[in-house]
């Protein structure tokens, strides 16, 4: 699905909601309305619909993508923030088994797979003749923002921007990402509980982005959308007990009757299980050094640190092939945590290119490095 901005009704942009003594904290959820200008459903090869977010209406076409497990959502303060520095278009789009797309294939989150969704998507979007696109990623969604490009699968792209991302990095992660995600919560009790969370883990720095990107990370457990179908669920549980010839439950239905329970108390659990992507996961990350190096347009990388850059990505760096900024004080979430530093950085390099034009007085402030 798409999502645009709406410039009337802007989000700060900024850092967490200051903490002032007695105040309490505002978790609840803020809807994807105050940051985009509409949300659309692209059909692309039969499949039931990409979901895309959509603002601006001139310039250049900035085409985000986002890391895994996360939606288009994440993308919403960062919106806010970069259409107010500069002419260009939004569309940000929730990834295969993400979000709110739907796809016949869930189970394939390929790198391959994924890439040619994103030029499929592009192409039903504006057919032979697309606008100048600039693909931004941050992690997963970086990884596939560079397959993309390499792949030739963007006709009109004219830059590439990866976000808290390094091949090396990625790799030496992934033995420990599943001890990771096993320290997850599997389930919240409210929206607000799943933001609070966020927050207060450290996976998300800033409330804002938290309270709005976080509803497109969960979802309501299925089987209780409504009291009447637990109700059903539970009694026809009951049911099947009564006719056990042994006259007691079985472990097996003692556990769907607990499972049921524990889904009433924490209707809410993650939209994806990234758990069951591993076998991917080499496949989006090796060789992305050279890949990124290797795509003949501008290039950026935002990074949260400086420790992340690989020999290939320090050795090209020093060669000039790409423009880096690091930003420091920031989680891996960098667009979420400091999106107003990220606008810059991203606004900075569109107008350095003669990609876009600066509007609102905004100044580039050219990074050293």
């Amino acid at each position: 699905r798409l999502r645009q901005q709406n410039r009337l009704n802007l989000g700060s942009g900024g850092c967490s909601e200051p903490r002032f003594p007695g105040r309490k904290r505002d978790f609840s959820p803020v809807p994807w309305s105050q940051y985009f200008e509409s949300m659309e459903d692209v059909e692309v090869e039969n499949e039931t619909g990409k979901d895309i977010s959509f603002s601006g209406s001139e310039g250049p076409v900035l085409l985000l993508l986002h890391g895994g497990g996360h939606s288009a959502l994440s993308w919403a303060v960062f919106t806010a923030a970069i259409i107010s520095r500069v002419q260009c278009r939004i569309v940000a789009l929730d990834l295969r088994s993400h979000g709110e797309t739907k796809v016949k294939n869930p189970e394939d989150l390929s790198a391959e797979t994924m890439a040619k969704d994103v030029g499929n998507v592009v192409e039903a979007m504006y057919g032979d003749l697309p606008p100048p696109i600039m693909l931004i990623g941050h992690s997963m969604g970086g990884a596939i923002a560079v397959h993309t490009a390499s792949s030739n699968l963007v006709p009109s792209l004219l830059g590439l921007c990866m976000i808290d991302v390094v091949e090396g990095t990625a790799m030496d992660a992934l033995n420990s990402m599943q001890n990771f995600l096993r320290g997850r919560p599997k389930t919240f009790k409210s929206l607000e509980n799943a933001i609070e969370w966020s927050v207060k883990s450290g996976q998300i720095r800033n409330l804002e982005s938290a309270r709005v990107s976080m509803v497109g990370q969960v979802r309501q457990c299925e089987g209780i959308t409504s009291p009447e179908g637990s109700k059903s669920i539970v009694e026809g549980i009951i049911e099947e007990e009564e006719e056990d010839e042994e006259g007691s439950e079985s472990i097996s239905k003692r556990k769907k009757e607990d499972d049921m329970e524990t889904k009433k108390d924490h209707p809410y659990t993650w939209r994806i299980e990234l758990a069951k992507t591993e076998k991917y996961w080499d496949g989006w990350f090796r060789g992305l050094s050279n890949l990124f190096l290797s795509c003949p347009i501008p290039k950026l990388l935002l990074l949260a640190g400086v420790d992340r850059l690989d020999k290939d990505l320090t050795i090209g760096q020093m060669q000039g092939k790409f423009q880096m900024q690091v930003l420091p004080q920031c989680g891996h979430a960098v667009h979420e945590d400091a999106p107003d530093k990220v606008a810059e950085a991203v606004a900075t390099f569109l107008i350095r290119h003669r990609f876009a034009e600066p509007i609102g007085g905004f100044q580039c402030v050219f990074p050293g490095c």
